[in-house]
């Protein structure tokens, strides 16, 4: 195999799975997401365009499958030329007096802490070439949005850190911001909405690769 290799956390539905389908033409992704039916629907669907996939049914928030999946990379690959990350916890909406302590640490875990480890241990896979994409959320709703908005806040911060540290050494890190999307995600944070209104996730997830100047 002499395609490079993209890796997509996250890949299993939405943004995620539309990314790792339009890679796939020019790489070979490995798809990481915990929901394995979801994986292999998407494995089907990059086949049947040519591609090829890799599928890796973990957790993200598990640190030794984490550590499990980057050697395994390293030793059948070596490097990763894109690592698109799009996996986050959306908690259920609810206000501030009212948050929910489990909720809270779901979300802490999965968006925060699982990512201050992600970094430490992918970014050896990374070439000074190699591009790693973070994803803002800037749409959603002011009220009762307290915990998915504070731990999506604190995730991009750390990225952005890490993209000024990287600016003269590379990797080349982006944070793009997604238009409107029909997105499981979106429909919880506002119910309701026409979503064929919405740009299609597969037309958005294009517009958001041609920013990486492949």
């Amino acid at each position: 195999m002499n395609k490079p290799v993209a890796l997509v956390t996250g890949a299993s539905r939405g943004l995620g799975a539309e990314l790792a389908q339009i890679l796939s033409s020019t790489h070979h992704v490995v798809a990481v997401s915990r929901t394995i039916g979801a994986l292999e629907a998407l494995d089907d669907r990059i086949k049947k365009c040519g591609g090829s996939s890799t599928l890796a049914p973990i957790d993200l928030a598990d640190e030794n499958a984490v550590a499990q999946l980057c050697r395994s990379i390293f030793d059948r690959w070596g490097k990763i030329k894109i690592w698109a990350h799009t996996a986050i916890h959306a908690a259920p909406l609810g206000p501030v007096i009212a948050i929910d302590s489990k909720d809270w640490e779901k979300s802490i875990t999965n968006n925060v802490t699982a990512l201050a480890k992600l970094i430490p241990m992918i970014s050896p896979l990374l070439e000074e070439d190699s591009k790693a994409i973070f994803f803002e959320d800037n749409t959603i709703m002011k009220k009762f949005s307290s915990i998915y908005g504070a731990t999506k806040a604190a995730q991009i911060h750390i990225v952005k850190t890490w993209q000024n540290e990287c600016k003269s050494t590379g990797p080349k890190i982006y944070v793009l911001q997604p238009n409107p999307i029909p997105t499981a995600v979106r429909a919880r944070f506002y119910p309701g909405e026409n979503r064929k209104e919405l740009q299609s996730v597969n037309i958005e997830a294009k517009r958001l690769v041609s920013l990486l100047e492949l």
